[in-house]
C-alpha cells in the first residue's frame, strides 16, 4: 500500500469512529431511553457494516469476530454485523501468479500441470484456486491476498488509536469491558490466520488426532510446496449438511451422520488440544460414502491440559455448590478481570443456582433473564476468546445436528457417544457431571421450592443495591461529561479567537480550556477509581 492510500484508509475508519463517539456523547448528555440506545447501536452496527464492505481487509474479519462477542457488546450492534460474509472480489491473476512464483522460487509449471485462474473462493485474508499437480493429483491452493499484511498493519494502528480514545474519552457504556484485552485477542487471532504455516500444522495435528477414525476425512497437505503465504492441500468435494436433497440421493442416514458428527466434535470440546472453531456448513461436508469431511483450519482454538482440568473442576464445583472453588476456577480460566472481587462473584454463582428449573413455569422467564443479564454485564467478567470459540463451535454443531434429527432424538444420540467416550477416558470427574445430569434430567431440585420463589425478591434486592452504587458513579460521570463539553467549547473559542485575533475571546477561551481540562482530569480519576472499587461496596 502507498502512504497516500494508507492515510486515506485510516482517515475513513477514524472519521467513522469519531462520528460514532459524538453520537454516543449526544445520547449520553440527552439521557436517551434504552430503546433509543438500542436504535443507536443498530445504526452504529449498520455504519460499521457498510464501511467494512467498502474497505474490506481487516474490518470484515474484525466484524466476524465481534459478532460472536454478545457477552460484551450491545445486541443492536451485534444484530447488524452477525451475518457479515467474508466474500470479497478476488485479486488480479497476475498478482496471484507473481506471489506463488515468488514463494516457489520458480514458474508454476515446475509443480502444476494446470491451475484455474478464477478463484474458487475469495475472502478478506486468503483466496483459493483449483489446480492439478504434475503427478495428476487435484489440489486446492490457498494464497494469501497480495498486500494484506500492509493493510492489516494499517488497520491495527487505526484500531489501537480508536481503543485508546475510547478508553480515555468516549462515554461508551463499557461497564467492565477491557478494551485493551479485546484488542490483544483480536490481534492474536488474526495474526495466526496470516501465517499459513500455522494452518498447515493444524491440518497435520487433526490428521494425526483422527487417523483411527475411519469415518473422518481431512485433506492431505503438501508440506514440501507449502509456505507461510501459499498452502497446498488435497482437493476434496462433498455434500453440504444443509443439502437435504443431496443427502437423501446419496442414501445417507441423518441419524448415523449426527452420531458421527458428535463423535468427531465431542472429544475436541472436552479433551485438551486443538478444536475446530469454525464448523459451519461450508467447512463440514459429507462424502457420498457417508464420511465426514473437515475443511479450513485457519480458525482453530486450543484448550491446554490446565484449561481442561479447570473447566471440569468448574462444572463439578458449581454442581456440588462449592462456589468458592468455582470462582477460583473462573479466575484460573481467565474469565475474571483483575479488579473482580471473588466474594461478589461467589454470591452471584450462589444466586444463579438457588432455584429449581423444574418450577420455571411459575415465574416470568423473560424478566428473570433480563435481570440476570443486567447483573452479569455489570460485573468484571470477560469471556476469553478461546472459550468464545469453543462456545461458537458447540452451538454451530449443535444447530447442525438438531437440523438433521428431531429434538427428542438429540439426547438419544448424544448419550451412547458420551458414555463410550467416558469409558475410553476413565475420567471420574466427567462421570460425576454426567450422572448428576442423569439424576436430574430436567435439572430439578437444587434447592427447596421456597428458596426458588425468593429468587425475584433477591434479584430486586441486588438491583436496588446496584442502583445505590451507581448513583455516586453517575454524578462523577455527568461532571466528567460536562467538563469535557466545556473543554471542547474552549478549544472552539480558542480557534475562533486565533482566527479573528480577538484578544478577549482568546483569553477567555484559554482560561475556560485550562479550568475545564483540570476538572475533566479530576473527575476522570474519580470515575476510574470508583469503577475499580464500586463492585465491592
Amino acid at each position: 500500500m502507498t502512504s497516500n492510500s494508507k492515510l486515506k484508509r485510516m482517515s475513513k475508519v477514524l472519521s467513522m469512529a469519531f462520528v460514532i463517539f459524538i453520537q454516543i456523547y449526544w445520547y449520553k448528555i440527552s439521557k436517551k431511553s434504552e430503546a433509543d440506545w438500542e436504535k443507536l447501536w443498530a445504526k452504529i452496527g449498520k455504519r460499521f457494516r457498510e464501511t467494512a464492505f467498502e474497505l474490506e481487509g481487516l474490518l470484515i474479519k474484525i466484524g466476524q469476530l465481534l459478532s460472536i462477542r454478545s457477552d460484551i457488546l450491545p445486541n443492536g450492534f451485534i444484530h447488524q454485523i452477525q451475518d457479515l460474509t467474508d466474500q470479497v472480489p478476488p485479486s488480479e491473476w497476475k498478482e496471484i501468479e507473481a506471489l506463488i512464483e515468488g514463494e516457489w522460487n520458480g514458474p508454476l509449471e515446475q509443480h502444476l500441470q494446470t491451475i484455474e485462474k478464477k478463484a474458487v473462493a475469495s475472502a478478506s485474508i486468503g483466496e483459493v484456486y483449483k489446480g492439478v499437480l504434475n503427478d495428476g493429483e487435484g489440489v486446492a491452493i490457498k494464497v494469501l491476498r497480495p498486500n494484506i499484511e500492509s493493510i492489516i498493519q494499517t488497520d491495527f494502528r487505526t484500531l489501537k488509536i480508536i481503543i485508546w480514545f475510547a478508553n480515555h474519552f468516549a462515554p461508551i457504556p463499557k461497564r467492565f469491558i477491557n478494551l485493551k484485552l479485546l484488542y490483544e485477542e483480536l490481534k492474536h487471532v488474526i495474526e495466526q490466520e496470516l501465517d499459513f504455516t500455522r494452518e498447515k500444522d493444524n491440518l497435520l495435528f487433526f490428521q494425526e488426532r483422527f487417523k483411527k477414525q475411519e469415518f473422518v476425512e481431512i485433506p492431505k497437505v503438501y508440506a514440501d510446496i507449502s509456505t507461510s503465504k501459499v498452502l497446498v492441500m488435497e482437493w476434496m468435494e462433498g455434500i453440504r449438511l444443509t443439502d437435504d436433497k443431496g443427502l437423501t440421493e446419496a442414501g445417507i442416514s441423518p441419524k448415523e451422520l449426527s452420531q458421527k458428527l458428535i463423535q468427531l466434535f465431542l472429544p475436541q470440546w472436552l479433551e485438551p488440544g486443538k478444536f475446530h472453531a469454525d464448523p459451519h456448513s461450508g467447512n463440514v461436508l459429507v462424502s457420498n460414502e457417508g464420511k465426514v469431511i473437515l475443511l479450513d483450519f485457519g480458525m482453530v482454538g486450543e484448550m491446554t491440559k490446565k484449561d481442561a482440568a479447570y473447566f471440569q473442576e468448574l462444572i463439578e464445583s458449581v454442581l456440588s455448590k462449592n462456589y468458592a472453588k468455582g470462582v477460583e476456577c473462573l479466575t484460573d480460566l481467565g474469565f475474571l478481570l483483575p479488579e473482580a472481587d471473588p466474594k461478589t462473584i461467589e454470591k452471584l454463582l450462589a444466586e444463579l443456582m438457588s432455584f429449581q428449573t423444574s418450577q420455571l413455569k411459575e415465574m416470568d422467564l423473560m424478566q428473570v433473564k433480563l435481570e440476570l443479564n443486567d447483573m452479569i454485564q455489570a460485573l468484571p467478567i470477560q469471556v476469553p476468546t478461546k472459550f468464545v470459540f469453543l462456545g461458537r463451535s458447540f452451538v454451530t454443531m449443535e444447530g447442525m445436528v438438531r437440523r438433521l434429527v428431531p429434538a427428542d432424538e438429540f439426547n438419544e444420540i448424544l448419550r451412547p457417544v458420551f458414555m463410550e467416550w467416558l469409558s475410553e477416558q476413565g475420567n471420574n470427574k466427567w462421570s460425576f457431571v454426567w450422572y448428576w445430569l442423569q439424576s436430574h434430567p430436567l435439572f430439578k431440585t437444587i434447592h427447596s421450592f421456597t428458596e426458588f420463589l425468593k429468587l425475584p425478591e433477591k434479584l430486586e434486592d441486588l438491583k436496588e443495591k446496584e442502583q445505590r452504587r451507581q448513583f455516586q458513579f453517575t454524578i462523577y460521570e455527568n461532571n466528567k461529561t460536562k467538563f469535557f463539553s466545556l473543554s471542547l467549547l474552549g478549544l472552539i473559542g480558542l480557534g475562533g479567537g486565533l482566527y479573528t485575533s480577538h484578544q478577549l475571546i482568546l483569553q477567555m477561551s484559554i482560561g475556560l480550556t485550562i479550568v475545564s481540562s483540570i476538572g475533566y482530569f479530576i473527575f476522570s480519576v474519580k470515575v476510574k477509581k470508583w469503577m475499580k472499587y464500586m463492585h465491592g461496596k
